[in-house]
């Protein structure tokens, strides 16, 4: 299906990312399946060697919440497959959790017919209250944490078809970021991807007034002023533009005294999904299927409908959706109606997978 958008948008990328995910705990909860049969939930720690030496000092131990199938602990020589689902901005794991009604919504997903598979919710929260799941001495390098680290002890310690058809990545807002960003430099790891409302498609214009309060952040006790929507652009500093010889926060602003700085803002252009998507084209083709969606007033979907556009035009088979609903009304729903199955219909149940 191909949607046609236009319009634009006059606010930073990173309040792009931010701003819709101060209220995503504000979901609807989809009405509880009768007959639905427990999942059994665990909450582990998943060593982060990615994320070793760190500059902002964020957690190398990294909480993890692991949902096993109902039939998990009686069918002992059954092997699964799995899906990594990826948190927004300002939220971590515990807090998506409340957002997509888990474990409810995987049980429902199960008792409508969605086949069973253990889902994997990693914490990439950090000091400015997110990764961007990308890779930076600042942050610590959570893509490679999550294609790598998180894979390869899920695999050791569950068990797990541990091949790529058999493993999922999804993510909502920032998560959305995350799985296309991710997807595209490690189709070795995983077989299909799910696409929720994905901010940080395209780069946007700085936000002024955000720039100068972040200009006068000179330790990190000042940290506790910054507000809200301005904490975006410190994250995609972080994760975008580090600075190693630049304490105590050891990144780079995309301003210096009010003027912008040309050599910041081409990093954080060059970490746009839509940017880079071109040097992936290969990598995509290895995807047995991409879903992307996004509610009708999500100002996140214009640039949901130029990632969908940008596929089809490399001829990369992908499922684009425009629901109704906000950034974060439907996002529950979504997980147990849309994503869950989705990945039911495509990942590998059977090793070894074809």
């Amino acid at each position: 299906m191909r949607l046609k958008l236009s319009g634009g948008l006059a606010f930073s990328m990173l309040v792009a990312l931010s701003v819709p995910a101060a209220a995503q705990v504000q979901t609807e909860t989809p009405a509880v399946e009768p007959g639905a049969k427990p999942v059994n939930v665990e909450r582990i720690k998943v060593h982060g060697s990615a994320l070793l030496g760190n500059l902002e000092g964020n957690a190398v131990d990294r909480d993890v919440i692991v949902f096993l199938p109902p039939s998990y602990a009686k069918e002992k020589a059954r092997r699964y497959p799995v899906i990594y689902a990826l948190h927004g901005f300002f939220i971590g794991a515990e807090q998506w959790t409340g957002e997509i009604h888990v474990p409810q919504t995987i049980e429902g997903a199960f008792a409508r017919g969605a086949k069973e598979m253990i889902v994997v919710l990693p914490d990439a929260k950090t000091l400015h209250d997110g990764s961007m799941y990308s890779s930076s001495v600042t942050t610590g390098d959570f893509e490679q944490f999550i294609a790598r680290d998180l894979v390869s002890y899920i695999d050791a310690h569950y068990r797990t078809i541990p091949q790529r058809l058999s493993r999922g990545l999804a993510g909502h807002s920032m998560g959305g970021y995350g799985t296309t960003r991710i997807g595209m430099k490690h189709a070795d790891v995983f077989g299909s991807l799910y696409i929720m409302s994905p901010g940080g498609m395209s780069p946007r214009p700085v936000n002024a007034e955000a720039s100068a309060l972040l200009e006068a952040v000179k330790t990190r006790e000042d940290l506790a002023k910054v507000p809200f929507t301005a904490r975006g652009q410190l994250a995609a500093a972080a994760a975008w533009s580090p600075n190693p010889n630049k304490p105590p926060l050891f990144l780079d602003l995309p301003t210096e005294a009010g003027q912008q700085r040309p050599e910041v803002l081409a990093k954080w252009t060059a970490n746009a999904a839509l940017a880079f998507l071109d040097q992936y084209i290969g990598s995509l083709r290895r995807y047995r299927a991409i879903s992307i969606d996004v509610g009708d007033e999500d100002r996140l979907r214009e640039d949901s409908g130029k990632l969908h556009a940008a596929l089809d035009k490399y001829g990369i088979a992908n499922r684009f959706e425009v629901y109704p609903g906000t950034h974060t009304s439907k996002v529950a729903d979504r997980f147990q109606n849309h994503v869950l199955p989705f990945f039911s219909q495509h990942l590998c149940f059977q090793a070894p997978c074809p």
